[in-house]
């Protein structure tokens, strides 16, 4: 595996690999078997995976956990060897937002809903920085997971709207063995709060054998998933929403094909997001 640590390296790497499809994992490290999945999709779908561990500070509120994200880049460099990673790109911050840094791409209305409403700025910095690896790395297909759904309709629209030569795959929620969608911020938890969040995917189990029953109105599926959520008093839910998947309002009845069942809860001082996904966000 080819480590680059600058743009010229990275620029000097990729034409050495011409003639090759190339397909890009973007992550911010501490990586778990839900980004390892993206990279082993990568490889079977094209001949050269590159992947970036870059934590983006764009994508931070002022209140945010940027100082305290989870990193261990020997680890993600271990994992990323043993995945056969044809390149791994980690750039430092200075590399990637060269100052004084004026442009930001705000793919409007998306970046208002969901965890939008909370979290103003984050898809700013999100599309920012996700066309600037594009426009480093070139790829035929970039892959993300549909943990971050939002995210990945945010960057399909920029897509769209810009021409970008790049498919998107979409891949499933990865699960731990108790439910509960991985991520980087699971190491915040605590045994009382990991227990207390399992309330989230179970919400969303719930809401699933609704929609299979039958059931089409969008209020009786929230209560349903608030009152699993009421169960344990570590939670505060941020929201529940339903929405549908061009442009993230919330829609009264069920959609066949054109839905997501999203919500976001605090146990104590983490953020968990998951979601129950009824269509496809790949492009």
């Amino acid at each position: 595996m080819k480590i680059c640590r600058s743009i010229q390296s990275l620029h000097t790497e990729l034409p050495a690999q011409a003639g090759k499809t190339t397909g890009f994992v973007p992550t911010m490290g501490f990586l778990h078997q839900g980004h390892l999945s993206l990279v082993r999709r990568c490889r079977e779908e094209n001949d050269l995976t590159v992947v970036s561990i870059f934590v983006n500070p764009a994508q931070f509120g002022p209140a945010e956990d940027l100082q305290q994200y989870p990193r261990d880049p020997e680890k993600d460099i271990a994992l990323l060897e043993k995945e056969n990673t044809d390149i791994l790109f980690m750039p430092e911050n200075d590399e990637m937002y060269q100052q004084p840094f004026r442009t930001y791409i705000n793919v409007e209305g998306l970046d208002k809903m969901l965890c939008g409403q909370t979290r103003p700025g984050h898809f700013r910095g999100v599309a920012t920085v996700v066309l600037k690896l594009f426009n480093l790395v070139c790829p035929a297909r970039a892959y993300f997971g549909q943990k971050d759904a939002q995210q990945a309709i945010v960057i399909r629209q920029m897509i769209r709207d810009l021409h970008l030569p790049v498919q998107i795959r979409i891949l499933a929620i990865v699960r731990d063995s108790d439910g509960l969608a991985l991520s980087s911020r699971n190491v915040y938890l605590s045994p009382a709060e990991r227990q207390a969040a399992l309330s989230l995917p179970k919400s969303l189990q719930k809401a699933a054998v609704l929609v299979s029953s039958g059931v089409e109105e969008s209020q009786v599926i929230r209560e349903s998933m608030q009152k699993e959520l009421d169960r344990d008093p570590l939670l505060a839910t941020e929201y529940i929403s339903i929405v549908n998947l061009q442009d993230l309002q919330e829609i009264p009845v069920i959609e066949a094909g054109n839905t997501l069942i999203a919500a976001a809860v605090r146990a104590g001082r983490t953020r968990l997001i998951d979601n129950l996904l009824l269509g496809d966000l790949s492009c």
